[in-house]
């Protein structure tokens, strides 16, 4: 790690091709920021990404990247972390992309706890395939595929986080640009799954939760008497839906990490030549 690392070192020398305004632009300067704050660089850094127009941040991020399949980031993540618990592992998604079929992964990354950040860009809409309504789109918001509405109530990533045992649930807005690097920095630092829900309007299909409705909306939960070290106080939060809030909702500050449950402190990366001792023999006892 390096004091000297700026954030910009993480760019690479790919232009985005997200729409002009998308919410994903602040969303990944502020992990830029945050990896470079917390003392990282590109090649103790490995960013996975999963399906949708989050999927494609590992193309605009100078660092070790894998561009995986829908929904199965958070496996390729987990993998990363076991082979290199030195490393730094970072996985971004799209609320498409996790909190419907990568749903199951999620649940066991978080009841794992995973020494890894995991950063969803949460536009509340499908954008990459041009607008259908998303795991976390309002009941009754419309679209071309759903002319009434999805009328099914969204899923609600932190009630799930919580319910699965997380020990760090945060939330943020990519146009707060000083307070969401703040916020995943303090998921970076965290030892354990850092889980991140980033508010990252789509300007191209999503009308209704703008740039307008969340500054307009979000309370910080900085600026309130709340307790992120209270499960209490976090179940209550992220159970109002009269409020949307931003801010670490969650953390436990006894949080182990999984590797380090297990004792896996050492580069498993490399496979030594030849068939392990005696494998041989033990797959002849199956043969």
């Amino acid at each position: 790690m390096s004091s000297d690392i700026r954030f910009t070192d993480f760019k690479s020398d790919k232009q985005p091709t997200w729409c002009p305004g998308c919410g994903d632009f602040g969303t990944m300067n502020g992990m830029m920021k945050a990896l470079a704050e917390t003392g990282n660089d590109p090649d103790n850094t490995f960013v996975v990404a999963g399906i949708g127009c989050s999927g494609k941040i590992g193309t605009y991020m100078h660092s070790y990247a894998l561009h995986g399949v829908h929904g199965r980031a958070l496996p390729v993540g987990t993998g990363v972390k076991m082979a290199r618990p030195d490393i730094e592992v970072m996985v971004a998604g799209g609320d498409g992309d996790g909190y419907s079929i990568g749903a199951g992964h999620f649940v066991h990354a978080v009841r794992r706890n995973v020494d890894m950040t995991y950063v969803v860009m949460d536009n509340r809409i499908y954008g990459l395939t041009k607008g259908q309504a998303s795991p976390t789109s309002r009941e009754d918001f419309e679209t071309s595929t759903s002319p009434e509405g999805p009328k099914q109530p969204p899923v609600n990533p932190h009630a799930l986080a919580l319910a699965s045992g997380a020990t760090f649930i945060a939330q943020s807005f990519s146009s707060d640009a000083l307070r969401h690097q703040e916020i995943v920095q303090r998921a970076v630092e965290h030892d354990g799954f850092g889980f991140v829900n980033v508010y990252s309007p789509c300007v191209t299909f999503n009308d209704v939760d703008t740039y307008d409705y969340f500054r307009d909306s979000l309370v910080d939960l900085k600026e309130t008497d709340h307790d992120p070290s209270s499960r209490e106080d976090a179940k209550d939060a992220i159970l109002n839906s009269e409020k949307e809030y931003q801010g670490v909702i969650y953390q436990d500050e006894n949080s182990v990490p999984y590797h380090e449950q297990h004792g896996v402190d050492e580069d498993m990366s490399v496979i030594p030549d030849g068939a392990p001792e005696q494998a041989t023999d033990l797959v002849r006892e199956f043969y």
